[in-house]
């Protein structure tokens, strides 16, 4: 991962408020495998023999407080740890840090902005062609306009925008989980299968129309309490999706396909999920082509809060025993022409994404085919296999 700066300067990856939040990681140890850490200024802390598994450390009444208060081992500096994860330049005898998870069901909720529920629409009826997005664009936009982020999802006003739309011929399946009182929610990869910042992500190599969506990723118990977030990448092929909702599984999960990180910063006095409701997140797309894009997504615009997603999520009706964390979506769609005019944007492989937000740090991964991204090794029975070797496993949680 040549030229990426954020490996030589580990404050690039902290929130704006640096080491001020519960920050914590997981870093693979060799000669011992993956660990939970505390990330703090005096160095990175294995806290592994307190919290075997960042579920289990989630699970804790106040993860924060013993994210501070847990004493560990030091594995080494924040810089020594980020400078080894690129893959292309790792020392394998040397710690690298992981995606901020492992137990966690990866779950995300699609079409929670108004923007992209109206490009959904328009990668439905593009049936994944790219050429012909624009002028649906300009269609769907008349019908629909631009602005549907005070229509409240379920409400009177968003049934009766319903029933004048589909007379018109113009409903559409994304329409009804954008405006519709139950949410979409999907489960976007399996559990210990994300990448983290600093290593490769991936786009299946038969895509054609693709684009990153940055978003924030809600850490949430078994009981369905929030108690902290992080930044994920829900990279995503329009051409896959658009061609039929049912390759949505195809269109969402490949190897490398779902980025998380840097960390996980918990609840606390300095950080709670109304600083979440207020966050911005934003994306810069560098190419080797001379490319740049820009754009950002701002949760305050939402359409469905947090907590009703998360509610959707979880209860009676459905139970994640070792929790979950669920990405928000996004209401970044990229329109911009890369190549020729009318295509619009879609990822060429070497391409860095950077995802960033203030109180949550940065995200930073170059853009590769799939199959040429590290492969998933390491799945829930390797993981059991090591901790108890390790001698943790009772205590895991």
């Amino acid at each position: 991962m040549k030229g990426l700066a954020l490996g030589d300067d580990p404050l690039k990856a902290l929130p704006s408020d640096g080491y001020r939040g519960a920050l914590a990681g997981r870093v693979w140890r060799p000669g011992l495998g993956p660990s939970v850490a505390a990330i703090r200024e005096e160095g990175v802390f294995d806290i592994s023999t307190a919290c075997p598994t960042m579920s289990a450390l989630a699970a804790l009444p106040d993860p924060a407080k013993a994210v501070r208060s847990l004493p560990g081992e030091r594995i080494g500096s924040l810089d020594d740890v980020l400078a080894n994860t690129p893959p292309e330049r790792r020392d394998s005898a040397r710690p690298w840090l992981l995606a901020p998870v492992d137990l966690h069901v990866i779950k995300a909720a699609g079409v929670t902005f108004a923007v992209s529920m109206l490009e959904r629409v328009i990668e439905e009826r593009a049936r994944g062609d790219a050429s012909s997005a624009a002028a649906i664009r300009a269609e769907v936009t008349r019908l629909v306009g631009d602005d549907l982020s005070r229509l409240r999802p379920g409400s009177k006003e968003a049934m009766d925008l319903k029933a004048v739309l589909v007379a018109q011929g113009a409903w559409s399946q994304y329409l009804e989980v954008g405006i519709g009182p139950d949410a979409e929610i999907f489960t976007k990869a399996p559990t210990l299968s994300a990448v983290g910042t600093l290593m490769e992500a991936g786009v299946h190599p038969k895509s054609t129309w693709n684009n990153p969506e940055p978003e924030v990723v809600l850490v949430v118990t078994a009981e369905g309490r929030i108690v902290g977030a992080s930044l994920g990448n829900d990279v995503n092929l329009r051409d896959f999706e658009g061609r039929s909702a049912l390759l949505l599984s195809k269109a969402k999960d490949n190897n490398a396909s779902c980025a998380i990180g840097p960390f996980v910063r918990f609840f606390d006095g300095s950080f709670s999920l109304d600083e979440v409701r207020r966050t911005t997140v934003t994306l810069t797309v560098e190419g080797e082509d001379g490319f740049r894009l820009e754009g950002s997504s701002s949760i305050a615009r939402i359409s469905r809060d947090p907590e009703d997603l998360v509610a959707q999520t979880v209860g009676a009706n459905h139970q994640y025993p070792d929790g979950f964390v669920l990405f928000l979506g996004t209401m970044f769609a990229p329109t911009q022409d890369r190549d020729t005019p009318g295509m619009g944007f879609t990822h060429k492989s070497g391409d860095i994404v950077t995802i960033a937000a203030p109180e949550l740090g940065t995200l930073v991964n170059r853009i590769r085919p799939s199959s040429e991204c590290e492969p998933w090794t390491f799945g829930i029975g390797a993981l059991m296999r090591n901790l108890a070797k390790r001698g943790l496993l009772d205590t895991a949680g």
